[in-house]
C-alpha cells in the first residue's frame, strides 16, 4: 500500500515513523518545512518534493496538519484538487466538525474519498503505537482503513463524518479547562503559604484528582515550559474552535472563553511555543510571585 503523509511536525513524525516500520507500507512524506523531514531521509521514505508529487504516488494520504486552513491551502489548491480523483484522504489533525464536513464535500466533489481519525495522545503514545484514534466515516470505510490506523493505536468507528471531529475538541476543552483549573490552585495555595506537596497528597485521595495533574505539576513548579508534547499556540486553536462550535450549538461557553483568554496570554509573554503549562505563567506570574 503506497501511503503518503503530509505533515511531520511534534505528531507526524513518530506517527510516519510508526509506518516506516510496517511491512505493508510504502511510505511517501511531504512537509510544508523541509527541515523536519530530515529524520526520515535515511529510513527508505520516499520525500515529495510537492502534495503533487506524493498524491500522484499514493493511494491514500494522511493528513497530519495544523489546522483547516493548513488543509486548504496544502490539499485543495487549484494544482492539487484534481489529482484527488480515486485516492483516499484521511484527516488525523484536530479541527472543528464543521470544518471537517466541509473538507469532506470539497474532497468528495473532486472524486475523492474522506474520513476524519483525529488522535488522543501526545508524543509518547504516538512512538509506541498507542494513541486513541477517533474515526468519523461511514461503517464501510471504517472496515477498509482500520488495519491501517491501527498502526497508530486502537481506532474506534464514532459515528459519520463530523462526530470524531467533535469528540477529540470535547477531549481537548478539557486539557485546557482542567490545566488551567489547576494552575490557580497551585498557584493560590503558594501565595497563601501552603506546601503545594500538601495539596496534591490530599488531591491525589480525593474524586476531583485527575493524572494529568501531576503530568503538568513539576513544569509550572519549576516554570520549565521547553520541549513540549503539544505547544501552547495549538491548544488555543483547539480551545477557540470548541468554543465557537459550542456556541453554535447553543451551550454557553463562558468558563470557556476564560480559558482561551488565560491562554492567549500566555502567547502574548512569548510561550506560544512552549509546553501549553506555559498557562501557569498567565495564572501565576512570577514577575508577582
Amino acid at each position: 500500500m503506497k501511503v503518503g503523509l503530509i505533515g511531520t511536525g511534534l505528531m507526524g513524525l513518530p506517527m510516519a515513523q510508526r509506518l516506516v516500520a510496517a511491512e505493508d507500507v510504502a511510505l511517501w512524506a511531504y512537509n510544508r518545512t523541509e527541515s523536519k523531514l530530515a529524520p526520515l531521509r535515511s529510513v527508505s521514505v520516499a520525500i515529495a518534493s510537492s502534495v503533487s508529487e506524493l498524491v500522484h504516488h499514493c493511494d491514500v494520504l494522511i493528513l497530519m496538519l495544523s489546522d483547516a486552513p493548513a488543509i486548504q491551502a496544502v490539499l485543495l489548491s487549484s494544482e492539487v484538487r484534481p489529482l484527488l480523483a480515486n485516492r483516499t484522504v484521511i484527516q488525523m489533525g484536530t479541527i472543528a466538525p464543521s470544518q471537517s464536513r466541509e473538507i469532506a464535500i470539497a474532497i468528495t466533489a473532486a472524486g475523492g474519498d474522506y474520513l476524519e481519525a483525529p488522535v488522543l495522545g501526545s508524543i509518547p503514545e504516538a512512538t509506541a503505537g498507542k494513541l486513541q484514534v477517533m474515526v468519523g466515516s461511514s461503517e464501510a470505510q471504517f472496515q477498509q482503513w482500520a488495519s491501517l490506523l491501527q498502526h497508530f493505536g486502537t481506532p474506534r468507528w464514532i459515528g459519520e463524518v463530523g462526530a470524531a471531529a467533535a469528540l477529540k475538541l470535547a477531549l481537548n476543552q478539557l486539557i485546557g479547562s482542567l490545566t488551567t483549573a489547576f494552575a490557580l490552585s497551585v498557584g493560590f495555595v503558594q501565595r497563601q503559604g501552603v506546601e503545594v506537596e500538601t495539596l496534591m497528597e490530599i488531591l491525589r485521595q480525593s474524586a476531583l484528582y485527575a493524572p494529568t495533574f501531576d503530568k503538568k505539576l513539576q513544569r509550572m513548579v519549576d516554570r520549565d515550559f521547553a520541549n513540549p508534547n503539544f505547544p501552547t499556540k495549538h491548544l488555543l486553536k483547539d480551545m477557540n474552535l470548541a468554543l465557537t462550535e459550542a456556541e453554535a450549538a447553543g451551550l454557553h461557553g463562558d468558563a470557556l472563553a476564560g480559558v482561551c483568554q488565560i491562554l492567549m496570554q500566555a502567547c502574548e509573554l512569548g510561550l506560544q511555543d512552549q509546553d501549553y503549562s506555559a498557562l501557569f505563567e498567565a495564572v501565576n506570574p512570577s514577575s508577582k510571585g
